[in-house]
């Protein structure tokens, strides 16, 4: 689970009620409006209903499950597996790695490694590779548009909940004592917007797009190192060329 994301949202969601509940003369049902919400997130969702197909937007949860639980291979480990790969190939011949691939978890990497022990050509593994990464970027690229256009559209509707509210409140203007309580409720919905949006669904967007750059970090990784071991070089050379790809914290460690 990434500590990281629950830690924020929870610590995001404390320092606003903690704000609410110490303020001078406040009330936490002052802040809880059900109209107010269900104009900014129904308001928000249908948007997206009309930007993105139903596919998509249903798997809205599936996207969100990833920012708590995110399934990125780690850079070193990745590193290590394919140096390990390349001992054998050196050792044994490229084709004694059939009996490895079974261990390997990454499916991007175990296609990488079979196509080499086929004997496919080099150039047809890297463009069969980069296909296949360009492919998952293209899907990576699609869930974080789905919570940016959400992080967009929150406050927009949040404007129009409150220019509906104000329109109802001057509908009443025969009642003086009703003026306050109307325009409060008006500016909840703005206060709504703001916070889906920027507690919400524009720092998801932001972390998956942090995800996504990491895992095409590792999926150049591999690509570089599969056709190392077609090409039969050095583990060596591998496990240095791969390393450049490495913080430079790690590299010193690794090296």
């Amino acid at each position: 689970m990434d500590i990281a994301t629950a830690a924020g949202l929870f610590l995001g969601a404390a320092l606003l009620l903690i704000s609410i509940l110490i303020a001078p003369g406040s009330s936490l049902a002052a802040f809880v409006d059900v109209p107010s919400g269900l104009v900014v997130v129904g308001g928000a969702i249908a948007a997206c209903g009309i930007a993105f197909p139903l596919g998509t937007l249903l798997k809205t949860p599936k996207v969100t499950m990833k920012l708590f639980f995110p399934k990125v291979p780690e850079l070193k480990p990745t590193i290590e597996q394919l140096v390990r790969f390349a001992e054998v190939a050196r050792r044994d011949g490229i084709l004694a790695l059939e009996n490895n691939i079974e261990e390997v978890d990454d499916p991007f990497i175990k296609m990488g490694i079979q196509m080499a022990v086929d004997g496919t050509d080099g150039e047809l593994i890297e463009a069969v590779l980069r296909g296949e990464i360009q492919a998952v970027s293209s899907r990576h690229k699609t869930g974080k548009g789905l919570m940016e256009t959400l992080g967009r559209y929150a406050p927009a509707f949040g404007m129009i909940g409150t220019l509906m509210g104000l329109i109802i409140m001057l509908g009443n203007m025969d009642d003086p004592e009703a003026i306050g309580p109307g325009m409060a409720v008006a500016l909840i919905t703005t206060l709504y917007g703001a916070i889906v949006s920027n507690l919400f669904c524009l720092p998801f967007a932001d972390k998956l797009g942090f995800y996504s750059k990491r895992e095409m970090e590792v999926r150049e990784i591999v690509v570089r190192g599969v056709l190392s071991i077609q090409e039969g070089d050095n583990p060596r050379v591998l496990e240095q060329k791969l390393t450049t790809m490495l913080p430079a914290a790690e590299r010193a460690l690794a090296l």
